[in-house]
């Protein structure tokens, strides 16, 4: 599975303003929607659940927000920093800055779970991070997540 199958250039926001986790989830479900032509609250009700059942913060400033949807076509995802952290409850306590968020169709299980462990495994990438972080432009976000791709393909 390649990450430029689940995520678009315009599904990457480099600068958004948040000051809550609610706030941030909230602004990436109203990014997503249109996408998947799914309403803003059904997306954000099904971050929300998926959070109280345990913080998405994997820490080192990193949380990965997902959830299954009904009526969905595929894998969806969408990145977003944040200019200044916002408090996620992530595992190391830190407030969180790098956001990806993931939606799958109910019923997507091994390639729900396959994408995330993609995902993950990216954003525990100290360079990539810190790449991620000092990045100036969507397009310069874009193709450092999905440079992976790139590199195995050459």
């Amino acid at each position: 599975m390649e990450l430029s199958s689940i995520i678009m250039p315009d599904m990457v926001v480099a600068n958004l303003k948040a000051n809550s986790k609610k706030q941030v989830l909230h602004e990436l479900a109203e990014l997503v929607a249109p996408k998947i032509e799914a309403s803003e609250h059904d997306i954000l009700d099904t971050l929300l659940q998926r959070e109280r059942l345990g913080s998405t913060g994997v820490g080192n400033g990193v949380a990965i927000p997902h959830g299954k949807l009904p009526n969905i076509d595929g894998i969806i995802g969408a990145f977003a920093r944040v200019s200044k952290p916002v408090a996620f409850d992530a595992m190391d306590d830190q407030p969180v800055d790098l956001f990806f968020i993931l939606l799958a169709p109910e019923g997507s299980g091994a390639v729900h779970l396959k994408a995330l462990s993609k995902i993950a495994r990216i954003l525990r990438d100290e360079d990539k991070l810190d790449a991620l972080r000092k990045a100036q432009s969507v397009d310069e976000i874009y193709g450092i997540l999905i440079a992976e791709i790139q590199a195995n393909a050459a």
